[in-house]
Parts: C-alpha cells; structure tokens; sequence
C-alpha cells in the first residue's frame, strides 16, 4: 500500500460542535490520508482557548491560531486584548487570527471591524508571528489597512480565498501566502479559482478545509451530513494540482513545506 504524501492543513474549526460527537475518529481519518498535521482557527476567546489546549494534549499534530473574528469585533474589549496578547504568546499559537473584514455580512460595524483588525495587527507585530487573515467585500479598506502594518508583520496567509486574480495580485504583493479550499471543485462559483491557482508561485501557496465549512462539492459519494472534514485535503489538492498541471505528490510536498515555513512548525 503506498503511503499518501505528508499535507499539513492550514485552517480547521475543530472546536465547531459538529465535531463533537467524533473528533478522535476525525483525527485518524485525516492521518489515514495523510493529513498530518493540522491548524485549528481560533475566531473568539472561547475557540482560541480550546485550540491551545487540544494543541497541548497533541502537540505532534496540532497547533492553534489566537484571534476574533471580524463577525465578533465589537467583542474586542480591554479585557478580551489583553487575554488575545496572552494566548498570542503560547508557544502553541503559530499565528493571530481569524482577523479582518466581512463587509459581506456586517455582523459588526465596519467601524469597529476595522479597528479590531487593526489591533490584532498590531498584537502580530508585538508577538512577532504571522497573521491568518479574512476578508469578505473589503478589499479596499483591508489592503490599505494590512499595507500599513506589512513591514512589521512576520508574514501571513489570506485565509480561503476564494476571489480572482486582481486581489490575489495584491496580496502577492504583500508577499502574503494565499490558501486555497474545496471552494476551486464547486462548478457553479469556483472555476475561476482555476486559473488563480496557475498564476501563484509555488512558493506562496498553501491549502486548507476550512472544515466543517465548505465540503467539496464534487467529492463521490458525499458524506451524509455534508461535513466537511480533513481526509478531504486530498481531493482539493489533486483538484489544484490538476489546474497546475503538476502531480498531486509533487504539489502535497511543496504545499507542505509552505504551511512549515509559514508557520515555523519543522519536521
């Protein structure tokens, strides 16, 4: 039986309570397919908090982001920076995020979206590590905000992108990573991401489930409860690689390395 190449999934919402019934079982799926390692997305105290503890109990697998979600902003109190400045600093904690704008949705103001983006911008800069970066119909503002910060910032990833090539060009430019989900297998929204995908370097690409959000809609025969998981990686990468025209293996290894680069998370 031939061993499926090493990925490293670089957004996961495993604290999301549809897992909470079989996340052990998750977990070996997704090592069966050779997912190994994992990010889980801290997007609110409470979700950041059991993504540094999980990582804790498994630390051979797992390691966490620390941040607030643009839905949540108008949480970003003193109270709730100061405990986002602690978390940041856990040698667990490989990024800050989920940050950034959704004015998609509007869940919080746009006022208050931009100034908690920015605070925990400035918690990156002061922690010295990445940011795992949102954004939602805010371009505009969420580049000329991230341009401010970006000589200080240690680097970052514009988190499931799903958008065309003009804003992948700006973040390019930003030298931020770009990650890429089962968003590029929907036939109905995602076939541009085809042709993105071709134009991004190597070197700036990794991948992502955002699970158990966006379920690959191609995937046969799909799970029941349409719950998007690890084990699925694999098929998002043959569907990038097949864009690429470059091997699954050969693309698995370079995003790999990417992911570890991003996130100083070595062998």
């Amino acid at each position: 039986m031939t061993t499926p190449p090493e990925l490293i999934d670089i957004g996961l919402n495993l604290a999301h309570d549809s897992f909470d019934h079989d996340r052990e079982a998750l977990i070996a799926r997704a090592v069966d397919a050779g997912v190994t390692r994992m990010v889980i997305t801290g997007s609110s105290l409470e979700s950041t908090r059991w993504a540094i503890e999980w990582s804790r109990l498994h630390p051979q697998r797992f390691r966490a982001t620390a941040g607030l979600h643009p839905h949540h902003a108008t949480d970003l109190d003193e109270s709730a920076l100061a405990a986002f400045t602690e978390y940041a600093q856990e040698p667990e904690v490989v990024a800050v995020g989920e940050c950034g704008l959704d004015y998609f949705r509007d869940l919080s103001p746009r006022e208050a979206q931009r100034l908690a983006f920015e605070r925990q911008l400035d918690l990156a800069v002061r922690v010295a590590k990445p940011v795992f970066l949102h954004q939602r119909d805010a371009h505009t503002d969420f580049v000329a905000i991230l341009r401010d910060f970006r000589p200080r910032l240690a680097g970052g990833v514009a988190h499931c992108f799903t958008a065309g090539m003009d804003e992948a060009r700006a973040y390019l430019d930003l030298d931020l990573y770009i990650g890429i989900t089962g968003w590029i297998c929907d036939e109905r929204r995602g076939q541009h991401l085809r042709d993105v995908v071709r134009q991004i370097p190597a070197d700036r690409l990794v991948i992502e489930t955002d699970a158990p959000y966006l379920l690959p809609r191609d995937l046969t025969p799909k799970p029941s409860n349409r719950r998007n998981e690890p084990m699925y990686l694999p098929h998002v990468v043959e569907a990038i690689a097949q864009a690429r025209g470059e091997s699954a293996a050969q693309l698995a290894a370079t995003t790999t390395a990417n992911a570890a680069r991003l996130f100083n998370w070595p062998n």
